[in-house]
């Protein structure tokens, strides 16, 4: 039996991705690119913010990343202003934490993201305390696809890698709960495709959160969706 369930944030349990587009365009906006669409954006991110930026740049043309360090600066002052624009919650997610939450399963954030806004988006969307612990990029933590936020995270809930259930929605996550000894969760609904997840053999691959509930309420009518399935 799981004892704690870890999440990604973006393109996991908050669909964020109209504001790192608005973000992202409004950054190169300023040095005259852009703007790019929801596509590649989807592939940019994951990493954190830095590689958000370079990404683009280079795609944009700056292939000599010129613009670098002056862009990561103006992303900064944009996100603070778009962090929260159109976020709001995949569809059945509320509900699936709530049930984990009556079940006395920790629920955790380990995110690429900048810790403030990820603490920010997950409060403005789920309310402040909801999750058990959230744990964003920056304050010494390593970047995701090391282990050490999830680790982390396991060892302050007394629980072993090997009773927690790792979610996300890009190869980065994958390898992160992998390289964590936990077993892990591909969810469809995000920015990744089945393919790039089932490359990394996931425990699970669902299209909606309703698919694993049975690990964790004996009644319920759906079946884990096993990757190879």
């Amino acid at each position: 039996m799981y004892q704690c369930c870890i999440f990604d944030l973006d393109g996991t349990i908050i669909n964020t991705l109209h504001s790192l587009k608005k973000t992202v365009n409004e950054t190169i906006k300023q040095f005259g690119y852009g703007p790019i669409d929801e596509y590649h954006v989807r592939y940019f991110v994951g990493d954190g913010y830095k590689k958000l930026v370079e990404r683009t740049l280079v795609y944009c043309g700056d292939t000599e990343l010129t613009h670098y360090e002056e862009a990561l600066t103006v992303y900064d002052e944009m996100f603070k202003k778009y962090c929260l624009y159109q976020m709001e919650p995949y569809a059945g997610m509320p509900d699936f934490l709530k049930m984990l939450k009556e079940k006395g399963i920790r629920i955790a954030v380990v995110t690429n993201k900048a810790h403030d806004r990820a603490v920010e988006c997950v409060e403005t969307v789920y309310g402040p305390g909801f999750f058990d612990k959230i744990t964003g990029e920056g304050k010494g933590m390593k970047c995701k696809p090391d282990p050490e936020g999830a680790l982390k995270t396991a060892e302050e809930f007394h629980v072993e890698p090997s009773e927690c259930l790792y979610f996300g929605d890009t190869n980065t996550d994958m390898k992160t709960g992998i390289n964590a000894g936990m077993d892990t969760v591909g969810v469809l609904w995000g920015f990744r495709d089945r393919e790039e997840l089932e490359a990394f053999k996931p425990k699970y691959i669902i299209s909606h959160p309703d698919e694993i509930r049975s690990l964790f309420n004996e009644t319920s009518e759906n079946s884990p969706a096993f990757a190879g399935e």
